[in-house]
């Protein structure tokens, strides 16, 4: 197999490799943001030696897609005598499984169709046959894996994890696949040849996150900035109208979601599902409920509990860096000149830009800040809260909630230097430290941890209020 050329993905491939070895047939789900590598994972590790695959192809219709599947069954078995565009997918799934029954091949048979959400074309009655090839002929065998690929999350979903129909409960495996943490953006990079320190991997991964197809667009030689600048500032950059072309290949009817994220772009503490309906004007209920879902299944949002509040007061907030990015920078941009981004680096926008996305970080990689505070063994909760008596707006946008009595405060601060408590700032985080402790009436110990790119500064104050204090190289690990 192929899997040692892959980058992280560790949990994925301990999967695969038990399922290689399971005595009887696998049907596996693979699901995740566009972009993020998982078509890549599974060639990968299967080192490409499928039986059979194919590719749905995009807005094609019913007899497009049959005859893409011709092509690829020609191509993967010319031995078979099949000349004719199979009519319906009942008879490509009958014509795949003659081919498979006379295989010779003695390990597991690995069928692989990707984006096939794409396959399922309006009365094309592809799920149909797909449950019939599975429930009649793949699961009663012992050497089948059956693996389905898409970034459609919705679709996958619906139709096949929470299927109420033929396949219900058939999925044997689910695997979302999720974007790089900063330690395997690191390693990616590192494989690449590119040698960036930490702080300008950061400032990459806050405007394309740990998606690897962004991250394949970085050469050698260049900085963080020269390499955003060419990607999305200059003229024709190839992610300056990505945003549009993922929604469109996600979601039929993509107008709702890119609606929503927008919302949510212009309000960086989150919002409520009552403050989405408002600002995306769309109606609550069911409705946005199936938007709110999709969005998050799909990696572009995710759902927050505040602090000892019930499901109903979730928070929602944009988690997708790349869409932030868009809509901050991109969408409005209307020069191409070189250096344009280099050129704002010190202005107000980018520094609220950089202050926010920086916590967005640290929200993606709690495993590795509670590995950083010696508590991953402890069981935690992790949270935000936000003050309804203040009359300055207390906000804390994560609190570790730990099983051993102990609440850590986390402040977290973006700066290019280490990072100065001052007196104001002292004075600052002691109330908000006791608001907290007034509002929630907590017995646990409170400590207060701050998260900076470089370190604090030694002095009076922060080693008077500040119990940990971690640096950037925490969220690498």
């Amino acid at each position: 197999m192929g899997k040692l050329e892959i980058i992280g993905r560790k949990a994925e491939i301990k999967r695969l490799d038990r399922i290689l070895l399971a005595k009887k047939s696998s049907f596996i789900c693979v699901y995740g943001r566009r972009r993020v590598g998982k078509t890549y994972m599974i060639r990968e590790y299967f080192s490409n030696e499928f039986d059979f695959q194919m590719t749905g192809l995009s807005n094609a219709t019913t007899q497009q897609q049959l005859i893409n599947f011709q092509v690829s069954f020609q191509h993967q078995a010319p031995e078979i005598i099949t000349p004719q565009i199979p009519e319906t997918w009942f008879e490509a799934f009958k014509n795949l499984v003659s081919f498979l029954e006379n295989s010779p091949t003695e390990r597991k048979k690995i069928i692989f169709f990707d984006e096939m959400p794409w396959l399922d074309t309006p009365r094309s009655d592809f799920i149909m046959a797909l449950e019939h090839f599975w429930n009649s002929w793949a699961s009663a065998r012992k050497d089948i894996i059956l693996i389905a690929c898409g970034s459609a999350a919705s679709w996958m979903i619906n139709n096949l994890i929470n299927n109420h129909g033929g396949l219900h409960n058939r999925i044997t495996e689910r695997m979302k696949i999720h974007p790089f943490t900063l330690g395997e953006t690191e390693l990616y990079l590192k494989a690449r040849n590119i040698s960036l320190n930490r702080y300008q991997i950061i400032e990459l991964y806050m405007a394309f996150g740990g998606i690897p197809y962004y991250l394949d667009w970085v050469l050698p030689g260049e900085s963080s900035a020269q390499t955003i600048d060419r990607i999305c500032f200059q003229k024709d950059a190839p992610l300056m109208k990505e945003f549009p072309n993922l929604f469109s290949s996600l979601f039929r009817n993509p107008e709702q979601h890119e609606s929503i994220v927008a919302a949510l772009a212009g309000k960086t503490v989150g919002m409520s599902r009552g403050e989405i309906t408002e600002k995306a004007h769309i109606q609550t209920g069911g409705t946005l409920t199936k938007l709110l879902g999709e969005l998050e299944e799909s990696g572009f949002i995710t759902s927050y509990s505040p602090y000892m509040k019930k499901a109903r007061n979730t928070i929602y907030r944009l988690s997708d860096f790349y869409s932030f990015f868009y809509l901050k920078f991109l969408s409005q941009n209307k020069t191409h000149d070189p250096g344009t981004w280099a050129l704002g680096i010190d202005n107000p926008a980018h520094r609220a830009w950089a202050g926010y996305t920086f916590e967005q970080i640290c929200l993606a990689h709690i495993p590795q800040i509670k590995k950083a505070l010696g508590i991953g063994g402890v069981v935690t909760q992790s949270a935000s809260w936000k003050s309804t008596q203040s009359a300055e707006g207390v906000q804390i946008d994560l609190l570790i909630d730990r099983r051993d009595q102990v609440i850590n405060l986390c402040e977290i601060k973006f700066s290019i230097s280490p990072y100065t408590i001052r007196k104001k700032d002292a004075e600052g985080l002691r109330r908000k430290i006791g608001t907290f402790k007034s509002e929630t009436r907590t017995r646990k110990s409170v400590f207060l941890t701050m998260i900076t790119t470089f370190g604090l500064e030694s002095n009076e104050f922060s080693t008077e209020i500040v119990q940990s204090d971690l640096t950037m190289d925490a969220l690498f690990d």
